[in-house]
Order: structure tokens, then C-alpha cells, then sequence
């Protein structure tokens, strides 16, 4: 039979289609566990044959709910935030739930502005993401729904954060290059400022350690989140410590950087010095000559997994602290075994 819909469809229409009650048919169609399969896969079936709409504004006064969520950000044209909000946006949109996006670009009127005016519009919950991984304050007194913090650690322990598990990323990026027989392995990253430099160090110094090895070039090389910066360390380093064989880099930027100065100094990549970078940025990683071996912070999955647990607390299960969602390592040429040399 083929899809009709010459009066406004009901759900009483698709109930009667399927042989169950009202009840067991909103049940069905809302994905709720109490109702068998083979039951659901009937229901659904008459629901599409009929071709029916269901009322969303009924819905959500009969469950109390918008199906909103608000997604409050700090940094809309970042690197990060876009894929991130891709993800939430995709998990949102499965689950046919909509979201309501505002950009508070850093300042504290334009956000509480925001918050108030989600608010008004009934959001169930918020998404709140972050500039950086660094700590931030928490916001959660002010909006009396669920909310759950990305790319961003709450000051407040009692909130919930997905962050990105920079220090296990960078344990990657060192075991990788101690298998591939480097030895002499030294670290060029961002201002010491920032946690991810720092929680990225960290990552690098655990693993070194582990086996009984230096951190070559004497120190960790802080300083910009810039090509200009990977050049200018790059240069210094080898030059002062030319017995470097590798390069860790604390983002992809600075590897694009230090690759220019490593060639430059006719030195080889990867034979003569290795090198790694950080996030996987695709204009830097797979443009770079030769492409980067990097660490991908897997941003997409980030929003992803704070959805999961907004939904989690839309339900009353909320679990507050820090969850650090694992990095994956992406090797490219850029990173070789150790040439054996006679």
C-alpha cells in the first residue's frame, strides 16, 4: 500500500495500523525501552505507511520538554569549536532534537544576555563550550537546567567536563617515537601558559622517563602557537644541540615551523630528525612537505560524547567531574625508524 495522508494523520491512526494502544505507540515512537522489538518494528512501520508527523509542540507539553538544547560558545570562527560543534550538532539531530547556537565571543554581558535569552526560550539543557582546555568559571548557578561543559574544564567540581586527553596524546606521540629508536627527543610547544602545553609536556616527560631517557635540547621549548615560533626554535635548537633526532611539537603550526628550519639546515625528514605534531589540523598536517605524523584531538567525537551526557542528565543521571576523551595518533611521513647507519 502506498503512503497516504489525505487528513491530518494521528497517533490514534497508527495505533489502530498497528494493533496496540495509544499509549504503546508514543512509546514506540519515542524510542522508549519498555516496548518490545518486534512491537516498535510495527508500529514504526505504520507510522511511515501512513506517512505521520507527530506534534512536536505536543510532545514537549505533554513531556515537558523543547527538544532544544542551547549551545553557548566563546569562540565561534576557532579552529576547534566548529568541529566540535559539528559533532554536537550530528548527535543532536539523531536523536531530532534541535539547537539554538550563540557566541558570546569572550564577553561576559553578551553571555549572560545569552543565557537569559535561551532561558526564555524553554532550552532543556546547555552545552557550553570552552576556548581552550583550560579551567574556566563555572556558570552553572545561573541556568537552572542540565549542563554539561566541552573543550573547557568548570571551575565548579560538582559540574560535568569532557576535555580532550591532551597528556594522553602526548604519550602517543612519545611512544611512537621510541619505538621508531629516537633517543635524543626534545619538546617545542605554546606558552607555558596554557594547560594544553603543559598537560602535553607532561604526557612527554612520563613516557621518557619510563625509559630511562633525557629530555634532549636541555628544556621545553615554550613560546608561540606559530610557524614563526616553530622556525625560530627549531634553528636555536639544532643548532645549540645538533644532536637531536626527533621533535615533539605542541601543535601542528609549530611542526610546519620546525619541518621548514629542520630542511633548511640540510637536515632530512624523517631520517636525520623526526618529527610530530599536535591536532591534526589538515591545512598544516597533510599540506606540510613531508606530511606530519600529529596527534588528533578527535574534536567531532568531543561534541558528540557531551551530548551523550547531556542526555544522561536529562534524565537524572548526571555524574559530575572530568572526563577525558583518548586522543589518536595519525602517522604520516613525517616520522621514520631510526636509520641504521655503518
Amino acid at each position: 500500500m502506498g503512503r497516504q495522508r489525505s487528513r491530518s494523520v494521528t497517533l490514534s491512526d497508527v495505533a489502530r495500523l498497528a494493533g496496540v494502544s495509544v499509549a504503546t505507540a508514543s512509546k514506540a515512537l519515542n524510542a522508549r525501552a519498555e516496548v518490545a522489538p518486534a512491537t516498535r518494528q510495527r508500529v514504526l512501520q505504520a507510522a511511515d505507511e501512513l506517512a505521520f508527523q507527530p506534534n512536536v509542540l505536543a510532545r514537549g507539553l505533554i513531556s515537558g520538554r523543547t527538544r532544544t538544547i542551547g549551545l553557548l560558545t566563546d569562540e565561534l570562527g576557532g579552529r576547534f569549536s566548529i568541529p566540535i560543534l559539528l559533532g554536537a550538532e550530528n548527535a543532536l539531530g539523531n536523536e531530532q532534537m534541535s539547537v539554538l547556537l550563540c557566541d558570546a565571543r569572550g564577553d561576559a554581558i553578551r553571555r549572560r544576555h545569552y543565557i537569559r535569552a535561551l532561558l526564555a526560550r524553554q532550552v532543556d539543557g546547555f552545552i557550553i563550550l570552552g576556548d581552550s582546555n583550560d579551567v574556566r568559571p563555572s556558570l552553572t548557578r545561573d541556568i537552572p537546567v542540565p549542563v554539561v561543559y566541552v573543550y573547557g574544564e568548570s571551575s565548579d567540581p560538582g559540574d560535568l567536563s569532557v576535555l580532550a586527553d591532551d597528556e594522553g596524546g602526548a604519550r602517543l606521540a612519545a611512544e611512537h617515537l621510541v619505538a621508531l629508536r629516537r633517543r635524543r627527543i626534545a619538546h617545542i610547544t605554546g606558552p607555558e601558559s596554557y594547560r594544553a602545553a603543559r598537560d602535553r609536556f607532561t604526557g612527554l616527560c612520563a613516557v621518557l622517563a619510563e625509559h630511562g631517557l633525557p629530555l634532549a635540547g636541555g628544556r621545553p621549548w615554550y613560546g608561540e602557537w606559530t610557524q614563526r615560533w616553530g622556525r625560530h626554535a627549531a634553528r636555536t635548537l639544532l643548532t645549540t644541540h645538533p644532536e637531536v633526532d626527533a621533535i615533539f611539537c605542541g601543535s601542528d603550526q609549530i611542526a610546519a615551523g620546525v619541518t621548514h628550519s629542520v630542511l633548511a639546515l640540510g637536515r632530512s625528514v624523517p631520517d636525520d630528525v623526526a618529527i610530530v605534531g599536535y591536532d591534526n589540523w589538515e591545512v598544516f598536517a597533510a599540506d606540510c612537505h613531508p606530511p606530519l605524523t600529529t596527534v588528533d584531538l578527535n574534536l567531532e567525537q568531543l561534541g558528540a560524547t557531551a551530548v551523550t551526557h547531556l542526555f544522561a542528565a536529562l534524565d537524572g543521571r548526571l555524574a559530575p567531574g572530568v572526563i577525558r576523551q583518548p586522543c589518536r595518533l595519525v602517522v604520516r611521513e613525517s616520522t621514520g625508524p631510526l636509520p641504521v647507519r655503518g
